[in-house]
């Protein structure tokens, strides 16, 4: 069985860091300012060879008013009487304060098991508050960093040592999973007061104050013998308005939760519903493929309800046609009016985002929603769906095949989808509707594109004399194609001319009887006397 343990301490001595780095993953926000854990936080964690149940808490304040410090103190009190051991952590570099003192005087009245841990002793400089640490009277600290996971396997020892013995058997786990719910909204809609009125205790901090969750907090419930995981989160804002990096990082933890969830409780304040901040997170919901339950929290400050609820769910169908026919909810959880209708709607649409339809129905309801609709002809050329099958559930994923399927429409796959959703009795569950085409290699284009199959040669089926001639002139090119090319004959070399044997004009001028073209003669006629 899992030892129930308790990370406690002052505010920014490490011990989210801690319960992040026995969980094994990042859990919890971690960040330099103190103050930033308020809730309690659970996780499952591993110690050597012992399975921890870790529980984080906020830094203990010794204030007893009405603040939100003198709540988180109570927080952190309730965790101490739920552990099984309390790990005390303290800030090795600052070493014992007077609010260590003061809650190590709370935890003696408690008479828990308490390990003591001196945090942040990676350098020299914490050596001097380990040995303050030893005034605190329980027993030898622990030193440790858990932020570069050193000390370790002493903790481990100190935590084996107090561990109490059980011989109690281990509870067998219910073999059905847990049903996750995300609890969202914008801050200060009263997300958090409606999980403690669902679960029956003030599990988590509530107030006046918006923006007091910031972690995204996990709560094992049951409810009618069905396991159930509500998950509260921190509000969500207009991301033009979210500066801190605190925020940042409790925006992505609470993106988180919808992503992982099953079904997403949207709570929206009744004075000022659905606006636009609540569309926005209505459409994340659907496209994240989760089912969607509107609650409208603070009903007890409406007047004349009844017109009024009426109104709000034709103001939901109209502004988010996506998710039409999510239920509604209106209800109190200050006073827990209309409480009772929440879980058999968060049920109900649990039940329709799990459903399955058999192939043979669909095909049927297909051969009705195509006669009552034909699809509309595309480039003067009908589009015909053929069949259509269910590929999984959660959310219902539908695929139709379909001639020219690229070219469907997409007001009529709309059509489809809304009329999938009547007929099958599926409202504001998120419906995934994909076209495709069978492969038709005769297909016009497909030769070109390469996907059809090429000839291996020319006809030979065609007889005559035509097919003879292309069939020889054919086996002509190929035998040519496939013999050796012959070398290229090359020019001889003109003779050279030997030593003393004259060439040319040289050699007629050595031919006897010959003269030169321009030899000078004698004239024939001649001279007159003068």
């Amino acid at each position: 069985m899992a030892l129930k343990l308790a990370i406690v301490g002052r505010p920014n001595v490490g011990k989210s860091t801690l319960f992040n780095r026995l969980a094994g993953r990042r859990l919890a926000i971690v960040d330099d300012r103190p103050g930033v854990t308020r809730d309690r936080r659970f996780g499952v964690g591993r110690l050597g060879d012992i399975d921890l149940e870790l529980i984080d808490t906020a830094g203990f304040e010794d204030v007893t008013d009405e603040s939100l410090e003198a709540r988180m103190r109570a927080q952190t009190e309730r965790a101490v009487d739920e552990a099984d051991l309390a790990l005390f952590v303290i800030d090795a570099r600052e070493g014992v304060t007077p609010g260590d003192q003061i809650f190590a005087e709370v935890l003696r009245r408690k008479g828990k098991p308490v390990v003591l841990a001196a945090n942040k002793s990676e350098s020299k400089a914490s050596e001097a508050g380990v040995l303050e640490a030893f005034g605190l009277g329980f027993g030898e600290p622990v030193a440790i960093s858990a932020e570069h996971g050193e000390g370790m396997a002493d903790l481990f020892a100190a935590v084996a040592a107090l561990a109490p013995d059980e011989d109690a058997e281990d509870e067998a786990d219910d073999a059905g999973k847990p049903i996750s719910i995300a609890i969202v909204g914008r801050p200060n809609a009263g997300k958090s007061t409606l999980v403690n009125r669902l679960i029956g205790e003030d599990r988590l901090l509530t107030g006046p104050e918006a923006g007091i969750t910031r972690d995204a907090i996990p709560v094992d419930w049951e409810w009618d013998g069905r396991r159930i995981r509500l998950v509260d989160t921190a509000g969500l804002r207009r991301k033009a308005k979210v500066h801190e990096k605190l925020e940042k990082l409790s925006t992505g933890d609470s993106i988180r939760a919808i992503t992982f969830a099953e079904v997403v409780i949207l709570v929206m304040d009744a004075t000022h519903p659905f606006e636009i901040q609540d569309l926005q997170i209505a459409d994340l919901v659907e496209r994240e493929g989760r089912a969607l339950v509107f609650v409208l929290a603070k009903w007890d400050l409406i007047e004349d309800p009844q017109t009024k609820l009426g109104e709000l769910i034709e103001q939901a169908n109209r502004l988010l046609p996506q998710v039409k026919g999510s239920p509604v909810v209106a209800l109190s959880a200050e006073t827990g009016r209309g409480l009772d209708r929440l879980m058999p709607a968060v049920l109900k649409a649990h039940g329709d985002w799990s459903t399955k339809v058999k192939t043979r129905d669909l095909n049927d309801w297909l051969q009705m929603a195509v006669s009552r609709h034909p699809p509309p002809a595309v480039n003067g050329r009908r589009v015909k769906p053929k069949y259509m099958a269910q590929t999984k559930a959660r959310p219902p994923t539908f695929v139709l095949f379909a001639s020219r399927a690229d070219q469907l429409p997409d007001h009529y796959r709309r059509y489809l989808i809304n009329s999938l959703r009547e007929s099958f009795d599926l409202p504001g569950v998120p419906v995934r509707l994909t076209v495709k085409s069978n492969k038709n290699p005769f297909a016009e284009g497909e030769e070109k594109s390469g996907s059809a199959p090429r000839r291996a040669g020319p006809a030979s089926t065609k007889t005559g004399l035509a097919a003879k001639i292309r069939r020889e002139a054919a086996a002509k090119a190929e035998e040519g194609a496939a013999a050796k090319p012959k070398p290229r004959s090359r020019a001889k070399p003109a003779p050279k001319a030997k030593a003393g044997n004259p060439r040319g004009r040289a050699a007629k001028m050595a031919r006897p009887g010959v003269k030169p073209k321009r030899a000078s003669r004698p004239s024939s006629s001649p001279k007159r006397p003068r």
